[in-house]
């Protein structure tokens, strides 16, 4: 069983940590983003969670133990007409939690805390994420989503919405 809770200030080296792991899992991914000379990757936005609006951590934890995290940015606020917009801008499930459906519930999880219009991207070289964001957001929304690609970005970006309930 999962559970998703937004970090508080109090966890940002917990969420510090992960951030790391993550980023030496993303390196596969991303050849520019090196180690500083301290052997860290560092996270040059982790304290905007804590001091710009719209920005939402989470942890996740399965059976009571981390297992992983999402930060979440709020792009554009509600407006009279137009949902919310989000942005999954880092998501990651701990190696030993994937392919448990852990990181399936998670998402849906998300998407139902903070109902809106979203967007999920992935670059193009990982191949697994694309895999996964796909069937999870096809499942969630019984496949009423939309991939696009936009200038500066490289890779598939999907955009859909949900109609869950804010917590």
């Amino acid at each position: 069983m999962i559970t998703i809770h937004e970090a508080a200030y109090a966890d940002k080296s917990t969420l510090r940590n992960l951030l790391e792991l993550y980023k030496y899992d993303f390196s596969e991914f991303d050849p520019e983003d090196d180690l500083n000379e301290n052997g860290l990757y560092e996270y040059m936005y982790l304290d905007h969670y804590w001091t710009e609006e719209g920005r939402h951590p989470f942890l996740f934890r399965v059976d009571g133990k981390l297992a992983g995290f999402a930060l979440v940015r709020e792009l554009e606020a509600k407006t009279k007409n137009l949902l919310p917009l989000y942005e999954m801008a880092e998501f990651f499930i701990l190696r030993k939690y994937r392919r448990s459906g852990a990181g399936q519930q998670a998402a849906i999880g998300l998407f139902d805390r903070l109902p809106g219009r979203w967007k999920v991207a992935e670059v193009e070289s990982n191949i697994p994420a694309q895999k996964f964001w796909r069937k999870v957001i096809g499942h969630y929304t019984n496949g009423k989503f939309e991939e696009i690609s936009e200038k500066g970005w490289d890779g598939p970006i999907q955009c859909f919405e949900t109609g869950g309930q804010p917590e």
